[in-house]
């Protein structure tokens, strides 16, 4: 149970707020400005730490990010990692899926390509308690429902 202290200190929640937004390129113009500004947020506040926490990807790399709106108008956020069809696309070198996955085949990738994958998305917060190898089953089953093809090596 809480003790009275945590009770008092918990400030309201006014919105729970899920964006993609292009890494280190945060601007107050659609679709940051008018998601925050409804709650009356800081949009530079925003993009200023935004884009400093997303530095280190590639410029246009998507980035999921929740943003926490609390009702005296401050925020917390927390961001993820790129999702992983972004990922398989990437590491495929192809634009879009295959339009009969199952059927026919966009592209080919090998084990070694997932693992990799998993490495990276195993820091996200929410895959930060799961093993490598549960990730990579997730991983080969998202590429699988793409039309990509999973080898253990490229012939």
């Amino acid at each position: 149970m809480a003790s009275l202290k945590e009770i008092l200190l918990r400030r309201p929640v006014a919105a729970t707020i899920r964006l993609t937004v292009p890494a280190g390129a945060a601007r107050p113009a659609p679709p940051v400005g008018p998601a925050l500004g409804q709650y009356r947020l800081n949009l530079m506040a925003f993009c200023k730490d935004f884009n400093a926490r997303t530095q280190k990807y590639k410029a246009d790399t998507p980035m999921a990010v929740t943003i926490t709106a609390f009702k005296d108008n401050t925020f917390e956020f927390t961001v993820k990692s790129p999702s992983v069809t972004w990922y398989l696309k990437k590491a495929a070198g192809i634009e879009s899926g295959s339009g009969r996955p199952g059927h026919v085949f966009a592209s080919t990738l090998t084990l070694k390509h997932i693992y990799e994958i998993a490495k990276i998305k195993q820091s996200d917060p929410y895959c930060q308690y799961m093993s490598l190898e549960s990730i990579s089953k997730s991983i080969i089953g998202t590429a699988n429902s793409m039309g990509i093809k999973v080898q253990k090596e490229l012939d």
